[in-house]
């Protein structure tokens, strides 16, 4: 990839249908501002909007603020997570029209071998913010057997997590696994092969979401935008992985409720007025054959959206 375009975003097109439906000014909210390919094209094609992009990765911030120098009067990078930084937006602005994260990690950060995300990376790192403590060489070289396992079982949704987990104390026991290339020959003895797909790809996932909590941070987002509520404003969450959809859908779902009786009440007394908004489509928006010849990690992307009502 060159300087110019390291990151492709993913779902570009569908992310745009999506706020289309949002007030056409106010702030827009890039909670994973990245190489800030989906802020440029918000920026673009709405010109009332003023954007905040947030992010962990210094580079990230660096970056993006230089692509996005022409639109520098309606936009500003704010470094630090997501769940920090959108709820002081929310209480502070009641201008709020869209809010944006694509939960998953850059091609950028995923390819430059040194930032340890990757199979043929020289050492263990996948820190989305360098600065963190923990990083995946703690994880894989000192968290306990019964707690890798826990890892690879919940979010790696590894029929062999207990198999996996054991193959990585044996070999840690003998001396530290130090990269990305050690654990995956690792994991790779022990785990059935998937095609082409290296098998040890979603306990690599795995390590990652729990080195930067990333399941924490969606139900922090989630949590904040139902405690704030912002008025008319479209939020549009992309996900790839199906734990990640899941808290989304099922979030959405509950803020589409219009009546908050107990199930077991015989007729509904709360006035069936509950409802926060609705969600934009009735199933997830996915990348198009066009997308996914040119990028297969789109592959795995769902993007749901959801509308607050108007006050």
């Amino acid at each position: 990839m060159s300087e110019e375009t390291p990151h492709v975003p993913v779902l570009l097109q569908e992310t745009l249908e999506c706020f289309t439906a949002m007030p056409p000014d106010g702030t827009f909210v890039d909670c994973t501002l990245g190489y800030g390919g989906h802020s440029e094209a918000i920026l673009t094609k709405f010109p009332g909007v003023r954007l905040v992009g947030i992010d962990r990765d210094p580079e990230a911030i660096a970056f993006s603020t230089r692509r996005l120098a022409p639109f520098k009067e309606r936009f500003e990078a704010m470094r630090g997570s997501f769940s920090k930084v959108l709820p002081q937006l929310l209480a502070q602005r009641d201008d709020i029209c869209g809010v944006l994260a694509d939960f998953g990690v850059s091609s950028l950060q995923l390819d430059k071998k040194e930032r340890g995300f990757s199979f043929l990376s020289e050492n263990l790192d996948m820190r989305m913010n360098p600065d963190a403590a923990l990083s995946a060489y703690e994880v894989v070289n000192h968290y306990p057997q019964e707690e890798l396992e826990r890892i690879f079982r919940d979010y790696a949704e590894e029929r062999q997590w207990r198999k996996a987990a054991r193959a990585v104390v044996e070999a840690r026991s003998r001396k530290p696994i130090e990269s990305g290339k050690e654990l995956s020959e690792v994991l790779g003895r022990v785990l059935p092969k998937k095609g082409r797909t290296n098998p040890a790809t979603a306990l690599f996932q795995a390590i990652r979401i729990e080195v930067n909590d990333e399941l924490g941070e969606i139900v922090r987002l989630l949590d904040a935008l139902e405690a704030n509520q912002p008025v008319g404003a479209v939020v549009g969450l992309i996900t790839f992985h199906s734990l990640e959809d899941r808290l989304v859908k099922q979030r959405f779902r509950k803020w589409m409720r219009a009546c908050i009786c107990p199930p077991e009440a015989f007729r509904c007394t709360c006035g069936a007025d509950h409802a926060l908004g609705e969600t934009l489509g009735k199933k997830p928006r996915t990348a198009g054959a066009e997308e996914l010849k040119a990028n297969p990690r789109s592959r795995s992307a769902k993007l749901r959206c959801f509308k607050f009502k108007e006050r």
